[in-house]
C-alpha cells in the first residue's frame, strides 16, 4: 500500500493511498475541536471552527473499509469509482498504521480521546467480517497501547445485519439522512435497506449510544416528530452533519446541504426539544476527485 496524494484541511489531512493491486481508498488523520459529548445542545458549539483541538487530545482516523463503494448514494464521490472490492482486515489495519506512522514526532500515544472511524470507502456491514477481525489487529497495535480505542462502525442499515458484536468499546453509526423513507431510498438506492421503525428498535451493548447521522439535503428531510417517535434518546444520540461538496452532490444540486451556518436558525428551532443533538462540522471532502 502506498501513498499518492494528500489534501490539508485546518484540523487535519485525507490521504489516498494505493493497494498493491490498484485499488484507490481514503484515510482520514484528524483532530477533533470538542468533545462530542460536551456539545450536546450546546447549540453554541456547532461551528468553533476557530478551535481546532489537537491530537493529545481528541485523534480520530477514518478508514476505508472498501476501494469504491457499490451504494451510490446521491451525495457521495465514491459511488463514481467504476470498480469496487472489499478490503482485508490486514488492509484496513494499514490504515492506522500508516497515519501513526506519519507522526513520528509523537513519541508516546496517550491520547484522551482515540476514534476510529470506519466511515470512509465502503458500506462495512458489506465487509463486516474483514471489520470484525481488523478491529482486533488496532485493539493490539503496540503504539496504541496506552489509550482507550474506540471504534465507530457506519452503516446504511442492511437488513440482515448482526449487530451483536457492537459492544462495549465498538459503537454503530447510523447514516439516515432522511426521515421519509421515499426520500431515503432515494438518497441511499440500494435494496435491501432496513426501514426507519426498524432503525430505531436497533440495540446493542456499547458503551456509547448508537449515534444517528442526518446528513441532511433538505429541510422536509428532517421531521421532529418522526425523530421522537422512533429514536428513544435513551439509545440514541442524533448527529446532523453538512454534506463534503463533491461532483456528485453538485450534479444533484445538494451543495453542502442544510447543516450550515445560513441555516442553523431553522436546524436549532427544530431540535431543541431533542435530547443529544450535536451539529458537526468536521469537513474532510474526498481526496480522489
Amino acid at each position: 500500500m502506498k501513498e499518492v496524494t494528500s489534501r490539508e484541511f485546518a484540523n487535519g489531512k485525507v490521504y489516498m493511498l494505493m493497494t498493491d493491486d490498484n485499488y484507490p481508498i481514503e484515510v482520514t488523520d484528524t483532530f477533533l475541536p470538542f468533545y462530542t459529548k460536551d456539545c450536546i445542545n450546546e447549540h453554541t458549539n456547532e461551528l468553533r471552527e476557530d478551535v481546532l483541538g489537537s491530537r493529545e487530545e481528541r485523534w480520530m482516523i477514518g478508514v476505508s473499509c472498501m476501494s469504491g463503494c457499490p451504494v451510490r448514494c446521491q451525495f457521495c464521490n465514491t459511488g463514481k469509482l467504476k470498480r469496487y472490492r472489499n478490503l482485508s482486515a490486514k488492509e484496513i489495519y494499514e490504515q492506522v498504521v500508516f497515519i501513526l506512522d506519519k507522526h513520528p514526532e509523537i513519541k508516546e500515544i496517550n491520547s484522551k480521546e482515540f476514534k476510529i472511524n470506519y466511515t470512509r470507502m465502503g458500506e462495512p456491514f458489506l465487509n463486516i467480517e474483514a471489520v470484525k477481525e481488523a478491529i482486533k489487529l488496532i485493539d493490539n497495535e503496540p503504539r496504541l497501547k496506552n489509550v482507550k480505542i474506540h471504534h465507530y462502525i457506519s452503516t446504511i442499515g442492511l437488513k440482515g445485519s448482526d449487530f451483536s458484536f457492537v459492544k462495549d468499546n465498538i459503537t454503530l453509526q447510523i447514516s439516515l439522512h432522511s426521515l421519509n423513507e421515499d426520500r431515503r431510498h432515494n438518497l441511499i438506492p440500494i435494496k435491501g435497506l432496513m426501514s426507519i421503525e426498524e432503525l430505531g428498535q436497533i440495540r446493542t451493548n456499547s458503551n456509547l449510544k448508537t449515534t444517528v447521522n442526518m446528513t441532511l439535503v433538505d429541510t422536509k428531510d428532517f421531521d421532529i416528530n418522526i425523530m421522537k417517535k422512533y429514536f428513544d434518546p435513551k439509545y440514541f444520540f442524533i448527529k446532523l452533519s453538512p454534506i463534503n461538496e463533491n461532483e456528485v452532490s453538485k450534479e444533484h444540486n445538494m451543495g453542502k446541504g442544510i447543516i450550515h451556518r445560513d441555516n442553523l436558525r431553522f436546524i436549532t428551532n427544530t431540535t431543541s426539544s431533542i435530547i443529544g443533538v450535536v451539529f458537526f462540522t468536521c469537513n474532510v471532502s474526498p481526496i480522489w476527485i
